[in-house]
């Protein structure tokens, strides 16, 4: 398979935000598969904490100007860009006054704005395909990491199916050990069916809108699965394990680049 272009969708990267394994992991893995010769786009939301001087992200006006319905109401899709001078990797950002404020946060809006996660989560993924499919940079692997990315197989399947752009688009789930407490607003359902996504493949959330249902709502839908960090929780790493997709059992982290390219050629 062609891997000449892998898009990353990254609920975290470094130095964007403060050093994580979640958002180290957003930055080194891109970064390694640029190095072997493919084209890399990412894509991360933007945070209301980062600096858009500092960090030097500009509006991108062609990308920017749609908008988002979600539970019939529009939300204006903002699409920002900056570029890692170290890997001149390119780093796209989703934006929205509704949901990533534009002033210093104490901290994530996710965390200090949970009851907003649900549409703030169908919000970031819709965003970024349809600045992809603008884009016309239709990739051959969409790998997807962090929670608030969940969403992205099931809306390829679904919203997107019929969309030739990304026929042949194959998707990957990383497990990742980043949950959160709680569970989300049980309407986000309704907002899903309102999007065209049938009730069947929404099984997982019935019980509650936590961080496993999404997770296993992800990994249903997606082409393949990797697990990316070593302290996922078994429930989990057992349920992937029982789809018999393509995985990636935990490649370790030394030289691990080369163990994903491996895995996306193997699709």
């Amino acid at each position: 398979m062609d891997v000449n272009k892998v898009l990353f969708i990254s609920q975290e990267i470094n130095p964007y935000l403060h050093h994580s394994p979640l958002a180290d992991f957003g930055r080194l893995l891109p970064q390694s598969i640029q190095e072997t010769g493919s084209e890399v786009r990412t894509f991360m939301p933007r945070y209301g904490s980062i600096n858009e001087r500092r960090n030097q992200l500009h509006e991108v006006i062609r990308l920017s100007g749609m908008n988002i319905v979600i539970n019939d109401t529009d939300h204006p899709l903002i699409i920002k860009v900056a570029t890692l001078q170290s890997s001149r990797m390119q780093v796209y950002f989703i934006d929205n006054d509704d949901y990533f404020l534009r002033h210093a946060t104490e901290g994530l809006e996710t965390e200090t704005l949970f009851d907003e996660n649900d549409e703030r989560s169908i919000f970031f993924v819709r965003g970024v395909l349809e600045t992809i499919n603008k884009l016309r940079w239709i990739p051959s692997i969409i790998h997807c990491t962090g929670w608030i990315t969940t969403l992205t197989p099931l809306y390829l399947k679904q919203l997107y199916a019929d969309n030739p752009a990304f026929a042949g688009v194959k998707t990957v789930f990383s497990l990742f050990n980043h949950p959160f407490e709680g569970t989300f607003d049980p309407s986000m359902i309704e907002k899903l069916k309102l999007d065209g996504i049938k009730e069947c493949d929404l099984a997982h959330l019935a019980a509650g809108i936590d961080y496993k249902a999404l997770c296993k709502t992800a990994m249903d839908h997606a082409d393949a699965i990797a697990i990316s960090s070593a302290d996922n929780a078994p429930e989990l790493v057992e349920y992937a394990r029982s789809l018999g997709k393509p995985l990636l059992e935990y490649p370790g982290d030394d030289n691990f680049g080369a163990a994903y390219k491996d895995f996306y050629l193997s699709l």
